[in-house]
């Protein structure tokens, strides 16, 4: 039963589109590291003149990889100042005018007042509304659309024989970094505009290290199928990751991508193979791993082999481990996450997970 005073009901992340210099390559990236199946395209050779567009997914993860045809115009600019980038973390909507009517009453900014686009598939209705930074989040609806994606994107008739899918099923969360003393004014945007609630929260006690601190808040939707963490730095003797995020990508953006496996031991050993590299944990974390999490499926040096790591809660525990920044500026990365039970975020993590952080920013000069 849908909750009548959700004034923004959301079925789940619809797509995220990422604004890159190349998506033909950015394309093959994603296809042969990450298991993401080429699906579609949109460009020139479709009608769409200004931008190529390719269409990535695995099980109910869908990726945009989104070029511009000419070195000016938004695109273009936005991939000047950022590098690659999530530009529309895109939510999937039963009404996308009221979302849109909705939001900006409340006073989110509209980017794109609801549209038609239309095909032999049928009709989508979409609208948009500005996030932080250059982030917007596209309200998606597809009740009489039973086509591919959207308009204007054509089914690849070849067969894709770079993919090879990994076992990532769905999007668990996405953790946006905001500037300096930002985070409340986010967690009041989602809150007031969007109607989610405060999940959980950390401060710079949870989350701090020798040399730098943070401080996160959990936003959830009303039935949390869409989860941002939100991010802010604080004071330390170093510069956080949080800044040099904020450096390098010129502004607020989104940190990181969590995508969900029911098998991370096997997920993440295809990826290590397929060529992602993972940050590393120190051995002393697995010497008393069972002590701090309780009897586990998994074996230890399974997981310390590859490096993931564990934490419980009152519900169950969960897994995860984090890849290295997937640009060459220190920008977005990508989590793996295996929830048995867990509906937390991996606090009893966070030292060590910072530390090897830390550490590869000493090796860029950052820290």
């Amino acid at each position: 039963m849908p909750d009548p005073t959700d004034f923004l009901p959301l079925n789940g992340t619809d797509y995220v589109e990422f604004y890159v210099g190349n998506a033909k390559q950015a394309a093959h990236f994603y296809r042969s590291a990450f298991g993401m199946e080429m699906l579609a395209y949109r460009g020139p050779e479709t009608g769409t003149r200004d931008r190529s567009s390719y269409l990535l997914g695995q099980n109910k993860i869908r990726f945009v990889l989104t070029t511009p045809m000419q070195p000016d115009g938004p695109i273009a600019e936005h991939v000047r100042k950022h590098g690659d980038g999530v530009r529309d973390i895109a939510l999937w909507v039963d009404d996308a005018e009221a979302a849109y009517r909705e939001t900006t009453k409340r006073g989110a900014k509209g980017v794109r007042v609801p549209e038609v686009l239309q095909d032999e598939g049928g009709q989508i209705k979409i609208s948009a509304i500005a996030a932080y930074g250059d982030t917007i989040h596209s309200f998606v609806e597809r009740r009489n659309y039973t086509g591919l994606f959207l308009p204007g994107f054509v089914k690849l008739d070849q067969p894709d024989r770079v993919s090879r899918p990994v076992g990532l099923k769905y999007i668990d969360h996405m953790v946006s970094n905001v500037g300096w003393g930002q985070m409340d004014t986010w967690v009041a945007f989602y809150r007031d505009v969007m109607g989610f609630r405060l999940y959980q929260h950390f401060d710079d006690k949870d989350i701090s290290t020798e040399y730098s601190a943070l401080m996160s808040k959990v936003m959830a939707n009303g039935n949390d199928r869409v989860k941002f963490p939100i991010n802010e730095p604080a004071e330390g003797r170093r510069k956080s990751q949080i800044e040099e995020y904020l450096d390098f990508y010129k502004g607020p953006g989104v940190q990181h991508i969590a995508m969900a496996t029911d098998n991370i031991v096997e997920t993440v050993s295809k990826l290590r193979n397929q060529g992602i590299e993972f940050l590393r944990v120190p051995h002393t974390y697995y010497q008393d791993l069972i002590k701090r999490t309780g009897k586990i499926d998994e074996p230890i040096e399974a997981l310390e082999e590859l490096g993931i790591l564990v934490d419980r809660d009152e519900e169950g525990y969960m897994l995860q481990i984090f890849t290295k920044p997937v640009e060459d500026r220190p920008t977005l990365f990508f989590e793996i996450i295996q929830r048995k039970g867990s509906r937390s975020f991996g606090k009893g993590n966070f030292k060590a997970l910072f530390e090897s952080i830390e550490r590869e920013q000493a090796l860029r000069g950052n820290l």
